[in-house]
């Protein structure tokens, strides 16, 4: 497996699937309808605009196992040093590895930005998540309970976040 940064015209199809995967039998996402490719093309666009990268991990043949991005928390100027990010595997590569490796190169991409926090949005029932984020050296920042209503069940959405040593040199500007 190795990462590599997702174009929409080589990954686009690739991405659909795992989200929509995601969409339709996880709370994952709190989404009920599928993603389209346009969907995923505006969502390829602003990334770029927003110069948010895109990562995948590959297997040897060029699969796509799983993708991890970030992009603007608040969408505040003052909180322009904070990310909440996002990593999605596979359903037929989850348990092998892949968030861990993608969440580690994501954090790398975040103090070469200069970055100062990530964030994380969970289900908190979801304990694979919560587990690879803890292992990771991330804290739990709170919970807001049934802010979330998909399944037939209330849902719970826990902040996690991790506080980089970045940036070097921080402004008000």
């Amino acid at each position: 497996m190795h990462i590599i940064d997702c174009q929409y015209a080589l990954h686009g199809d690739a991405i659909l699937k795992i989200f929509n995967d995601a969409i339709a039998n996880t709370t994952a996402l709190y989404e009920y309808a599928p993603r389209d490719h346009a969907r995923i093309q505006q969502w390829f666009a602003a990334k770029q605009a927003g110069n948010f990268p895109v990562i995948g991990a590959v297997d040897e043949h060029g699969q796509l196992l799983g993708f991890a991005s970030y992009g603007p928390f608040r969408g505040y100027p003052a909180n322009k040093y904070s990310v909440e990010h996002s990593v999605y595997v596979d359903q037929q590569f989850r348990g092998r590895g892949v968030a861990k490796t993608l969440m580690q190169a994501l954090l790398l991409q975040a103090q070469q930005q200069q970055l100062h926090v990530m964030v994380g949005a969970i289900d908190a029932a979801n304990g694979a998540s919560i587990h690879l984020h803890e292992t990771l050296g991330f804290s739990h920042s709170g919970t807001l309970p049934q802010v979330a209503f998909k399944f037939g069940r209330w849902l719970d959405l826990a902040f996690y976040q991790k506080l980089l040593p970045t940036p070097n040199a921080p402004c008000d500007d």
